[in-house]
């Protein structure tokens, strides 16, 4: 069974900096993407970054652009976030997720929906 398990939140004030991780086990197949979603307070979850598990330049969403960079590891299964200059609207809980089939877009990376396979979260807090 396909698990999702991230790690590296925390509570840290505002241009300060956290690297996340999400480790995948119980994979039988090799992904097609692996994204990073957030659902801060009292709003839905969003898009915040994306890659190809084969390779290729990530996505981004405009808001962490310049700020945020998603890198891999694939021979232990790890995708990892890298927040640099973090605000308080980055305060959110952070997700990973994996799509197992191909997508025939770019557009489909940013939605949450294409996504099969999600983590717990980890909480991710920025202080002003």
């Amino acid at each position: 069974q396909v698990q999702l398990v991230e790690s590296g939140g925390g509570l840290v004030q505002a241009g300060g900096s956290l690297r996340l991780s999400c480790a995948a086990s119980g994979l039988t197949f090799s992904p097609y993407a692996m994204g990073w979603f957030r659902r801060p307070p009292g709003k839905e979850r969003e898009f915040v970054a994306a890659t190809r598990w084969s390779g290729g330049s990530p996505y981004y969403a405009d808001s962490v652009k310049g700020r945020f960079t998603l890198s891999r590891d694939n021979a232990k299964n790890t995708v990892y976030l890298q927040m640099n200059s973090l605000k308080p609207e980055d305060t959110a809980v952070y997700y990973c997720a994996i799509r197992k089939r191909i997508m025939s877009t770019s557009s489909s990376y940013y939605y949450s929906y294409n996504y099969s396979y999600w983590g717990q979260g980890t909480q991710v807090t920025v202080s002003s």
